[in-house]
């Protein structure tokens, strides 16, 4: 077997924008960085406040991609590689065209694929070309099993391995952003503002709950492109007069801090594939309710380790945010058990010699 040391592996990602793969990307370089004798990240389009996240010794690089087949960046990419001795691209989400592009100008470069997106299967959009570029992919990587199955019945490509998210939690982040409302009545809700995260279904269920009144308010973090989505939400708080009740704070770079305000986490997505932000509620010991929809239910375990409601029922919803209210000993056992399922499954000692042994069979 070669030793990880010897791998020269590079994450190539589209924007460091916050988002599930994109810090999935930055975890992974990261954590690289010790075990393996490369560890680099590309950034194609986009650079964001993940940027802030890549730990000195991952080697970085922005692109400054314009279009989608930008031969400019593909050189420099192709320049990068040659020069860092690169052997594998480890390309996130929609990125896999470039990475694939990048191969057939270096034929030795092994492309491993992962795919976040949660709703794969129901959802036509570059299928052809993402089945055409399976044809040069070494592995393709999954972050629940249904996706796995997909890889395994639509893609050209025999090696897909169900690879779990991790997330790395900071002991004493540096905090900037101050949640306003009572102490222990704070529900956060991290997860940019736009579909399948359904923002709208939870403002309607907290407000049903009638649970302001008892001084709880609702937190609001992630990306607000201030767009049609995200008018709705304002408006939607403006009419009902929610302003001293619910928040909206944009992007923040220090979620630890975040979530160290908060008591209880959110995520009432549509569909998800592998929600990272429940792995962040359970590091930082939150209570979670969250929708039963991707690999939500193989994390929280209903009335044990959180609550989980069926996706877009807004009546569960406000029974859920009700009893939290009134069940403050219930919620600290289940934020407990959260705690532990998390920091026992999902970390990068479990995860990674399974990614570093896929790569180790590559070469």
């Amino acid at each position: 077997m070669i030793l990880s040391k010897e791998i020269r592996v590079v994450q190539l990602i589209d924007s460091l924008e916050p988002g599930g793969a994109e810090r999935m990307a930055v975890n992974l370089a990261n954590e690289l960085v010790n075990s393996v004798a490369f560890s680099g990240l590309v950034t194609t389009r986009l650079e964001g406040q993940l940027k802030n996240a890549i730990v000195a010794d991952v080697n970085y690089l922005f692109l400054k991609r314009s279009r989608v087949v930008d031969f400019a960046a593909l050189f420099r990419l192709r320049r990068y590689v040659r020069k860092n001795k690169i052997t594998i691209i480890h390309a996130h989400g929609s990125s896999f065209f470039f990475a694939v592009l990048l191969k057939m100008l270096l034929p030795s470069l092994h492309v491993f694929w992962h795919d976040h997106f949660g709703n794969r299967s129901s959802n036509a959009n570059s299928f052809f070309l993402l089945r055409f570029c399976s044809f040069f992919f070494k592995g393709v990587f999954t972050v629940n099993e249904s996706l796995k199955i997909w890889a395994e019945q639509k893609l050209f490509c025999s090696q897909v391995k169900f690879i779990p998210n991790f997330s790395v939690s900071d002991p004493s982040p540096v905090g900037k952003t101050f949640l306003k409302g009572e102490p222990h009545k704070k529900i956060v809700f991290l997860a940019n503002l736009h579909q399948p995260k359904n923002h709208i279904l939870a403002l309607k269920a907290f407000l049903e709950s009638e649970i302001a009144s008892k001084g709880w308010t609702l937190h609001l973090v992630g990306k607000d492109k201030e767009d049609a989505y995200s008018k709705e939400l304002k408006i939607f708080i403006q009419e009902h007069a929610m302003q001293s009740h619910i928040y909206i704070y944009g992007s923040c770079d220090d979620i630890s801090f975040v979530l160290q305000q908060a008591k209880i986490g959110i995520l009432v997505s549509s569909y998800e594939a592998f929600p990272l932000s429940l792995l962040e509620y359970g590091l930082a010991g939150l209570t979670v309710i969250c929708s039963d929809v991707g690999y939500c239910s193989a994390i929280i375990q209903n009335d044990f380790s959180g609550r989980l409601i069926p996706p877009n029922d807004e009546m569960a919803l406000k029974e859920a945010f009700i009893a939290i209210s009134n069940q403050p000993e219930k919620n600290q056992i289940m934020a407990k058990n959260l705690n532990t399922f998390v920091q026992s499954t999902f970390t990068p000692e479990a995860v990674m010699p399974k990614i570093c042994f896929s790569y180790q069979k590559s070469i």
